[in-house]
Formats: C-alpha cells, structure tokens, sequence
C-alpha cells in the first residue's frame, strides 16, 4: 500500500465521507466532508484531495488536501452521510437533524432543511425541551433514517418538513447507529450490546427481530451491512471486538473477532470488494481485515505488531448443503479458511481515531489528534 498521507487541520474530526461518484463513474474518489466534535466551534467542510506532497517534520507524507467550503455546525458533528451528490446529512449532538447543499459553483455550502428537534427526551426527569443527540443517520434517496440517545428512530424524506413516521419509544437504551438491511428494513445497533431490524411496512412500534450478544450487555457503537449479502452484517463496540452476524439464522453472532485494544467507533466493508473490510478505534489505530480466500493459504499476519485474528467463537449450523460461492468469505466456517490478514494503516498510534470511508482504491479517516488521513492505493 502507498503511503498514507496526513493533513492537520487543527480541530478534533468526528466523520469523515467520501462524496458518492455518479452511477457507471470510472473516475476515483476526489471530494470528502468532514465533520468536527468538541471545539469551540465546530463545521461540516468538504476537501478535496488534491496532489500528494512532501515529507513532513515527522518523517511522514504531508496531504496536500484542499478545503473547498466549510460552514458552521451548532453542536458536534455525531454523524454524516451524503444524501447525493450534492447533499449532506448531518446529525448534531443538539438532536437536530441537517441538510446541507453544497454549490460547486461559488465553493459554498448552505442549509437546505433541517429538522430542528428530531430527538429529545420526554418523561420525568427531564425538562420539557431536554434535546437528545441524535447518533446515527442512514440515507436512501429519496428517505432519511436517525436514531438518537432518546431511544427514538425517525424516517424523513427529502422536501418534507415533518417527519413521515416516528417510533417514539424504539428503544429504552440509546441508539448508537443504523443501517438499511432493505429498502422498507432499517437494523439499529444499542448500548446494551442489541441488534433490532424494523420494518417500516408494518405499522407497531416492535422490531421484527432481535439479535443480541449474551451475557455481558456491551455496547454496540457501530454496523454496516454486507452490500452484496443484505443478511451479512458488521458490528463494533466497546470492547473493540468485531462480530459478523448473518440475520438469517439465530440470534447470536456467527463470529466474534478480537480485534482493537478500546472502542471500535466504525466498521466498513469495502463497498465493491466486500472480502475487506476496515475498522477504526479509540485506541489510535485503523485496519484493513482482508478475508479473501484468492491468495496463497494465509497464515493469520498482523502487520506492524504480529496480533493473531482468528474466530473465536461459531453459531453457524450447516450449510454443506448451500453453494460455497454463494457464502460470504466472512460466514466461513472451514478452519483452513478461519484465517484473516490484518494489516495496521496508520504509521504510529495516535489519539482516536473516530471515523473512516472506503470508496474504490481510496480510504480517508479522521482523528482526535486533529488529523486527516487519506491514501489512494489501498490494494496496491
């Protein structure tokens, strides 16, 4: 892999997102937003990459990536997603729900809409206007999921002002991120080590499924489904464990990956080469899981530090009888095959690293210690 390339841009960086290319696009990713957390002020920006430079003071490669626009965010930046090519979702600590439109024109970003109490607490105890932040929010033109702290989930739809369905009691723990399985299915992940998929066709307020970790209730910080495989999902938490589950079948993880030393804050899978995945973590470090069986037999590597992965547990029944090619390399479960290479991307440990985006052969990630991180040849 190339070098990774650092950019200090002197505010702790709470998300990080590629801008989505235009359908049948060859070109690679260019354009990223960024959202910051805990500083005086903090601001959605979007960078573009931009020419790869020199050597810094530390020995390492200085990112020449340039800020296009940047405009205030009241509250830290809790999530970001692209709406399209143009729009920008963010959720605020505030439970205030934003869209930004960027105007490549005049390099300007500017409110579209927002949803200004999308998440609050209710109930005694909390005054009567107590906002919640909201965690997490999912996008699906034309609709916008958010879960927040209150418990609640929240479908949008672009151009409408009010919300076009509330769960208002989703949850009694808070929500800490949320996906969509299909289109009318969203799975949230919760404090209390829970995975629920809802499906908005059906009009209570209980899941359709359950799926938990037994016995000490971690919490689960984040998910991303499988794109190829809806029923394949990844999650992390605060143990820094990595689990895929297979919804299809059981409640209980399919497998549970040691992985970071303190909370695992993102887990990706590579949206057009899901054998990789990548997984980002308070305690510094970013990583790059490679489970594809294409290679020479893969001893279990972990690059940079020599950390054995392999499964730790199965709760998966037979599938002799399912066609293998038609089984997620992360489903495996031949032990020639229960091997996975890690490979460690950032040079030195650092303070958190808080957030990740993988698109094509280009991976950007963002820090506490004020820094952006970009690389462009992740399978080089």
């Amino acid at each position: 892999m190339e070098e990774i390339y650092a950019k200090f841009v002197s505010q702790k960086i709470s998300k990080t997102r590629w801008r989505p290319l235009p359908p049948g696009s060859l070109q690679t990713a260019e354009t990223f937003a960024t959202g910051s957390w805990d500083n005086e002020e903090n601001y959605v920006s979007l960078w573009s990459i931009g020419d790869f430079g020199n050597l810094d003071s530390d020995g390492g490669f200085e990112g020449d990536h340039q800020l296009l626009c940047s405009i205030k965010h009241h509250g830290d930046v809790m999530d970001l997603q692209f709406f399209d090519q143009e729009r920008i979702v963010a959720a605020s600590s505030t439970g205030c729900v934003t869209v930004f439109l960027h105007h490549p024109n005049n390099r300007t970003l500017s409110v579209s809409q927002q949803w200004t109490a999308a998440h609050y607490h209710t109930g005694p105890g909390s005054p009567s206007c107590s906002n919640a932040p909201c965690t997490g929010v999912v996008c699906n033109n034309p609709e916008i999921v958010t879960v927040g702290e209150d418990g609640r989930i929240n479908l949008f739809r672009a151009d409408h002002k009010e919300a076009v369905r509330t769960i208002d009691n989703a949850d009694s723990s808070t929500l800490h991120a949320v996906t969509f399985l299909r289109t009318p299915e969203i799975l949230t992940v919760n404090s209390i080590g829970q995975l629920k998929i809802w499906d908005f066709r059906q009009q209570g307020n209980e899941p359709t499924q359950i799926l938990s970790l037994t016995g000490d209730r971690v919490p689960l910080h984040c998910v991303d489904r499988h794109p190829n495989q809806q029923h394949v999902v990844a999650t992390g938490g605060q143990d820094g464990m990595l689990s895929i589950w297979d919804v299809r079948q059981g409640t209980m993880p399919v497998s549970l990956l040691k992985a970071h030393e303190a909370e695992m804050w993102e887990v990706h899978f590579h949206p057009s080469n899901p054998d990789h995945l990548f997984t980002c973590s308070e305690d510094g470090s970013l990583w790059h899981w490679d489970a594809s069986t294409d290679g020479p037999e893969k001893s279990s590597l972990f690059h940079q530090g020599g950390r054995n992965s392999t499964f730790l547990s199965h709760s998966i029944s037979n599938q002799a009888n399912v066609h293998q090619s038609l089984i997620s390399s992360w489903l495996s479960t031949d032990p020639a095959k229960d091997r996975i290479e890690i490979t460690s991307l950032l040079p030195n440990r650092t303070l958190s690293v808080n957030s990740l985006d993988v698109l094509g052969p280009c991976l950007v990630c963002g820090t506490d210690a004020e820094a952006i991180y970009v690389t462009r040849q992740l399978f080089s």
